[in-house]
């Protein structure tokens, strides 16, 4: 292990020097975090709470630094699970701190929903984290974004802007999204402390493992253009004062966004879970041990006479009696309510309407088009939307497929951008931004295709967690689009069908038009809604005239989970959505001839799906089949089925059946396309033989 260099605790340079109150702030705040640690041991010993609990011993002055230069209510703030101190100095109460630690109900970041440890407090900009290390650089840079965006349209000075603060571990750097983080800030000039607390361990692996420049982590990024770095003793309060305070002026002069790394020593395990003495010798330990910053800031400021022995004696007894207090208070708070354990999970959607006289049913628009007028009139609706993705903002090219053609030219480069191929950078900044304020709406294109949006599950799944996990405070407003599924000579990378796999993730939304007066209506909807909504666009029917609808209304919005009967019968039902609609609709109508009268159900929202119309329907006919172009594996066809098995199952007069494409990737040569996919001719034989039962 590197040895961080000897503490000077000189307050010289060029900044005027700390006052003596302000030392003993100082001071206050690091031992009042460090016996807060002492406590959380405790409470682990006794199974009482903490049942995650990473001590930031050795980390105190990069953590003390960094919460004290964070403007509650003014500032974003993004700490991660060791800054104890950093939540301590920025604003988090004692008994805040333990409410979490304790999993208590009137935990202000999560209600006990989230792991002990993950600090914050909404109500003055301190986020509530993830576990995952290092994703919520992402999420500043997002919100660094909106800062830039509306201080510039409200014509703030930049020397008065917020930052965002966002401060991880060393080893997150290695994370792929921590690159695209500080790259896309640097590249947007975005006003974000990036902090790196170095302690030279990812849990056991030596730093020297995990990257090439182990010993000054910044190095990595030193070559991006427009950002600010600044190397400091993560140990030492003096030194990353200094280093801080560079960085805000840096970052307050509008010239970009500014990395602080700070050299710490780790003196204890990574967390609880983690016994170092089984990769860490006694030497090691014993020198890490004296290198505590505590104890030498202490010795520091009696030897200067900042404090006597009697004052810091009466400081740390003061600390000792606050904590005992704030600890008999939040024992004795609420834990959380078993009953409450669905609560937060879907953000609330909007409740528009659909009624009859808000379509026009003397003019008609293909999808692509009802998709790009939906998008303009909602831009116009809510000045705080926004939308990003690859090509979306080149010049008269509007996407790959022009479905966002015009916004540049109409709502401008601040609202309407172009994103880097970098589909984890895209959803992580998309959440970012919806951090700022309420109102502020975001459309992705999360990927070019549906095909290439797995870089960002990361993020997708994050985003599905928080609204949950803030315990109902925090939901991003969300809209993913996808342009999803085959049938146009795509090959493996251009005709996924992904719905199966988002649809098992708790809190998302997901509809697929097969009508363009729906895909303005089901966009509209995701667009209106909190959370992270998928709007699945089949490509193969942006275009054609089959798939065409009337005009809608500006007001025009389909609610979630409301199917639609696109023909109606008596035989059999085909439950479906997407483009085998089309394909149910013609078998349908080629089995008239036979006397088979088929009822076609469009789900259209496919999470939530229609239960009531699905079980009207099959009261109805007492005969399903579910198509989907999915493979027939472990999609939502076979969730449809299984639901409709559990709770329909007096009606059924013939199993459930399901028509699916093959269990194959959807090659390129368009033979083989055709005969991996579902077809007109396969529901059709499908149909006979259910009714042959």
């Amino acid at each position: 292990m590197a040895k961080p260099k000897l503490r000077s605790f000189k307050t010289g340079g060029k900044l005027k020097a700390p006052t003596k109150a302000e030392q003993l702030e100082w001071y206050r705040l690091m031992h009042r975090g460090r016996r807060l640690d002492d406590e959380a041991r405790k409470y682990i010993r006794k199974g009482m709470g903490w049942g995650y609990h990473a001590a930031f011993a050795g980390h105190d002055g990069i953590q003390l630094q960094v919460g004290l230069a964070f403007r509650g209510g003014t500032d974003f703030m993004f700490p991660y699970y060791r800054d104890t101190l950093t939540n301590l100095a920025g604003g988090v109460t004692l008994y805040e701190l333990i409410l979490n630690g304790l999993s208590r109900a009137d935990d202000p970041v999560s209600g006990g929903r989230h792991m002990s440890n993950h600090f914050g407090k909404p109500e003055i900009g301190i986020q509530n984290v993830s576990s995952c290390t290092g994703n919520h650089y992402l999420h500043a840079v997002g919100t660094a974004r909106a800062i830039k965006y509306y201080r510039e349209l409200e014509g703030v000075a930049v020397k008065d802007t917020a930052i965002a603060v966002a401060s991880t571990g060393d080893s997150a750097t290695s994370e792929g999204y921590c690159f695209e983080a500080l790259n896309g800030a640097s590249n947007e000039k975005l006003p974000v402390l990036f902090v790196i607390q170095n302690n030279h361990y990812g849990i056991s692996v030596p730093l020297s493992n995990s990257t090439a420049n182990h010993e000054q982590i910044s190095k990595n990024f030193s070559g991006l253009g427009n950002l600010h770095i600044e190397v400091v003793d993560g140990g030492d309060p003096y030194d990353c004062w200094r280093g801080v305070q560079n960085c805000l002026k840096y970052i307050r002069s509008g010239q970009g966004p500014a990395l602080i790394e700070a050299d710490c020593v780790r003196i204890d395990a990574h967390s609880n879970s983690d016994r170092h003495t089984l990769y860490r010798d006694e030497d090691e330990l014993s020198e890490v041990a004296e290198m505590d910053p505590l104890p030498a800031f202490r010795a520091h400021l009696i030897k200067s006479k900042v404090a006597t022995e009697k004052k810091l004696a009466d400081l740390e007894a003061t600390n000792d009696a606050d904590l005992a207090e704030m600890q008999k208070k939040a024992e004795a708070a609420a834990t959380p309510d078993p009953a409450t354990v669905l609560d937060y999970v879907t953000p609330p959607g909007y409740e528009g309407s659909d009624d009859a006289a808000l379509i026009n049913t003397e003019e008609k628009w293909r999808i692509r088009e009802a998709i790009n007028e939906t998008l303009k009139a909602e831009f116009r609706h809510n000045p705080d939307t926004f939308v990003w993705g690859q090509d979306c903002a080149s010049k008269e090219k509007g996407g790959v497929f022009n479905v966002t053609k015009g916004l540049l030219q109409e709502f401008g480069p601040g609202r309407v951008r172009n994103a880097p191929i970098a589909e984890d950078f895209i959803v992580g900044t998309a959440n970012g931004m919806c951090r700022y304020k309420e109102d502020i709406s975001v459309v992705i294109e999360a990927a070019q295709f549906a095909d290439y949006v797995w870089p960002a599950m990361e993020q997708i799944v994050e985003t599905s967690h928080d609204y949950y996990r803030s315990n109902g405070v925090f939901s991003p407003a969300i809209t993913a689009r996808l342009a999803s599924c085959a049938y146009i000579g795509g090959g493996l990378y251009h005709s996924q069908t992904v719905e199966g796999l988002f649809s098992a993730l708790p809190g998302v939304r997901l509809v697929m038009p097969a009508f363009a007066d729906d895909a303005a209506g089901l966009l509209r909807t995701c667009m209106r809604s909190r959370g992270l909504n998928f709007f699945l666009e089949p490509k193969f029917l942006y275009n054609q005239i089959f798939a065409q609808g009337p005009k809608v209304s500006d007001e025009y919005a389909i609610p979630f989970g409301k199917a639609k009967i696109r023909r109606s019968g008596t035989h059999l039902s085909v439950i479906t959505y997407g483009i085998p609609v089309h394909f149910a609709l013609r078998s349908a109508k080629k089995l008239e001839a036979d006397g088979i009268d088929v009822e076609v159900l469009d789900l259209r929202s496919i999470k939530p799906f229609d239960e009531a119309a699905v079980l009207e329907t099959v009261k109805k006919t007492g005969r399903v089949i579910v198509v989907s172009e999915d493979s027939p594996f472990g999609t939502f066809a076979g969730e449809v089925s299984a639901w409709i098995a559990q709770n329909a199952f007096d009606w059924l007069d013939a199993p459930v059946t399901r028509v699916t494409s093959k269990e194959a990737p959807v090659a390129f040569s368009r033979i083989l396309e055709d005969a991996r996919m579902v077809n007109e001719a396969q529901i059709t034989q499908g149909i006979r033989d259910l009714m042959a039962y």
